[in-house]
């Protein structure tokens, strides 16, 4: 059984002079809650024979946990617990700025590639504070952060109104509408805060940056397009899903072929479309991303003169036959992934939460299923053009 709440906060809500403030919130929501001193959340799902985590994405903070189905209510009990209230102490909030900061300096400032590409590639993409500050957080502003700051951030945003909460498993949604009366019915109502403006217009010129990184081994560029909006263009953002599968999914697609096997230009390549969420995961501007690792001095221009290569090749047009392999292969990795019960559970609760649509987990196979061979090619003349793009040129060891 699995239960997940989604508040509708993330790196996008974080305003000036509080990045990294949704991050370190989520860790302030596992010391301790209404009734539960520090520890006794993570002691009654580990003791029921459950585990438990949670996350910060762009668009939404999560939490969830994953325990037999006989342990449906004390699961509800928890997750009713902590929005009912976070138990504030000075002592809590430095102890988890400080374990925020270690994390940033083991998994970026220390770490070959840390951050890259997920981290530093929208803050080239992108201008607006919500979508181009650091998500992680700037050292400066987790320290001058304070138990006010916390506490209104809880009000405004770790209310009811403002969270889905999804249940997957063997339960008995007639039991699970009662328990969930029983133990969220009486948290104080507050209105929900209005949705974050990410709004932004699209390049109108390429943008690189130079990014040193002292542990990196070898060199390495990201690419990031602008594409279609995911809500609002749902099917030319499925047709761009689409195009990023023929460039970049897999051992067949046509960049590892032409940078990996055929020319070896790169030791290795990746890509996707969407932001750190995932692929669907995601509301406003979202991007369709490629990366490639590659030996030698830095010199990303013959990378990108392969990449605009195939993607003027794929805006020519595809052959039938290669969508369908690759369409094929997405939507048998797409059910493959919700076949597992977390994942279904995490997936209707972020599209209820982005779309008020839970029912779009079982829409996508037919969504992408309408995706004709033109739409892919118009999406690549339409988006991936060159002038309209971001580079993040990373310069490794002594280049650095």
């Amino acid at each position: 059984m699995f239960v997940a709440v989604y508040y509708d906060v993330g790196f996008r809500s974080e305003p000036k002079g509080r990045s990294g403030f949704a991050h370190l919130f989520e860790h302030l929501m596992f010391q301790g809650s209404a009734t539960l001193e520090k520890g006794m959340h993570d002691s009654l799902v580990t003791g029921n024979g459950g585990i438990l985590n949670g996350s910060t994405r762009n668009d939404f903070t999560n939490y969830f946990d994953m325990m037999p189905s006989n342990a449906l209510e004390i699961a509800l009990f928890l997750e009713a617990d902590r929005m009912r209230a976070v138990r504030l102490t000075s002592e809590n909030l430095q102890n988890q700025v400080d374990v925020v900061k270690e994390e940033i300096l083991v998994n970026v400032k220390n770490q070959p590639y840390g951050g890259f590409p997920w981290l530093y590639l929208p803050m080239a993409l992108f201008t607006t504070f919500p979508n181009a500050h650091d998500a992680y957080g700037d050292f400066a502003d987790l320290d001058a952060a304070t138990l006010e700051d916390a506490a209104d951030f809880f009000d405004r945003y770790y209310t009811p109104s403002n969270a889905v909460l999804a249940i997957a498993g063997d339960v008995d949604p007639d039991d699970a509408t009662a328990i969930i009366e029983r133990h969220f019915g009486s948290i104080e109502e507050r209105p929900a805060p209005p949705p974050v403006d990410a709004s932004e217009p699209v390049p109108s010129a390429e943008r690189r940056v130079v990014h040193p990184d002292p542990n990196a081994p070898q060199p390495a560029v990201a690419i990031a397009y602008r594409i279609p909006d995911p809500i609002a263009e749902f099917d030319d953002y499925c047709a761009t899903v689409l195009l990023s599968s023929i460039l970049i999914d897999g051992e067949a697609s046509r960049l590892y072929q032409r940078l990996v096997k055929t020319h070896r230009l790169a030791s290795h390549v990746s890509g996707d479309v969407g932001l750190v969420a995932g692929t669907f995961e995601v509301r406003g501007p979202s991007m369709l991303h490629l990366a490639a690792w590659y030996p030698g001095t830095p010199d990303p221009d013959r990378i990108l003169a392969a990449i605009d290569e195939e993607v003027s090749r794929v805006a020519d047009g595809v052959e039938a036959e290669e969508l369908d392999r690759f369409r094929s292969s997405y939507i048998a990795d797409y059910l493959g992934s919700v076949d597992a019960l977390s994942q279904r559970g995490m997936l209707i609760a972020a599209f209820e939460q982005q779309r008020a649509n839970a029912e779009l987990i079982n829409e996508i196979p037919s969504a992408l299923a309408r995706v004709q061979a033109d739409d892919v090619a118009r999406m690549a003349r339409a988006w991936l053009q060159p002038g309209r793009r971001a580079i993040l040129d990373v310069h490794p060891g002594a280049n650095a």
